[in-house]
């Protein structure tokens, strides 16, 4: 029975759920903070969100295998239906099987939220919702795919920064606020920067297999300097935040999260095997997490 169970959560790339819920955490810190939450839309939104991940991680996972990018060449963790370990049907039933469990979730995710009364919003977010989910399904299936054509970085930005925060926000709020704008661009940028990461560590395979990633467009050389971009925009963006929106000293706990971005910058600069690149996923992963709880968490107390 554990044999059957580990090829899956594998597949389920575990190490990237607490980067997705990292704009929920968030989002519900300042809308806790403006006096509005709810605990019921919280977990929803957490398990919504996690469904949505899991969906992405199993979705990528069978369309790269069917375009032949998960191949010997490619560097990182082994994926499922490239291992054989699953079966290219069987994953596209987990494929749907998912689907059904990421649409029950958010219906209940709008109700508890909105109920019946509001019921232009709650059409808003199925409609939300569903584009979530095409977008999770269509990075890498499909013969349009857009994360072969570079736009990866582009969904990334607004999914996991300006939805994530500002949709959680309002979920719990109906109420948009501007002081979201810059924490949602800077988890937009790190998340970004996850993503630019595992790029770079595949920049080789992904060319061979016409996998037009923003950083096969930009070479090593013009990703490393995008990454630190990415990186550096949201460490100085954040600063900026905690400037203009002060309220007490609690607002910069967050800045020891700039130790190992820092750190983790002058990695990648040195980095040139894709292994290096490899070892700084789980860092910047968990270390972008470890931020929008600090930053949240810091305006509570």
């Amino acid at each position: 029975m554990i044999k059957d169970i580990k090829p899956w959560l594998s597949a389920f790339r575990l190490r990237t759920l607490p980067l997705s819920v990292s704009g929920i955490i968030l989002g519900s810190c300042f809308a806790f903070y403006n006096g509005f939450f709810n605990w019921i839309v919280f977990l929803l939104a957490i398990l919504t969100t996690i469904a949505l991940q899991i969906l992405s991680n199993l979705a990528n996972d069978l369309g790269d295998s069917e375009k032949g990018t998960d191949n010997e060449h490619r560097v990182g963790p082994e994926r499922a239906v490239q291992s054989g370990k699953i079966t290219s049907d069987q994953m596209f039933e987990a494929v749907k099987m998912n689907i059904i469990i990421v649409i029950i979730l958010a219906f209940l995710l709008v109700y508890c939220a909105f109920g019946v009364r509001h019921f232009l919003y709650a059409v808003l977010f199925l409609a939300l919702a569903g584009i979530s989910i095409y977008s999770a399904v269509s990075y890498t299936m499909g013969n349009s795919a857009y994360g072969y054509k570079g736009l990866g970085d582009l969904f990334v930005l607004i999914f996991f920064g300006f939805v994530s925060v500002v949709g959680t926000y309002f979920l719990h709020t109906m109420l948009l606020d501007h002081v979201l704008v810059l924490p949602a661009l800077t988890l937009g940028l790190l998340s970004v920067g996850v993503l630019n990461l595992n790029n770079m560590r595949d920049i080789d395979s992904d060319k061979m297999s016409n996998k037009m990633t923003l950083a096969v467009k930009m070479g090593k050389k013009g990703a490393k300097i995008y990454h630190v971009i990415l990186i550096a925009g949201a460490i100085i963006i954040s600063l900026v935040f905690s400037i203009l929106y002060y309220t007490s000293l609690w607002n910069f706990l967050f800045l020891v999260t700039y130790i190992p971005l820092i750190l983790h910058i002058k990695h990648i600069i040195k980095a040139k095997q894709p292994n290096d690149f490899d070892s700084q996923l789980k860092v910047l992963a968990l270390t972008t997490f470890v931020f929008s709880l600090l930053l949240g968490i810091g305006y509570i107390l």
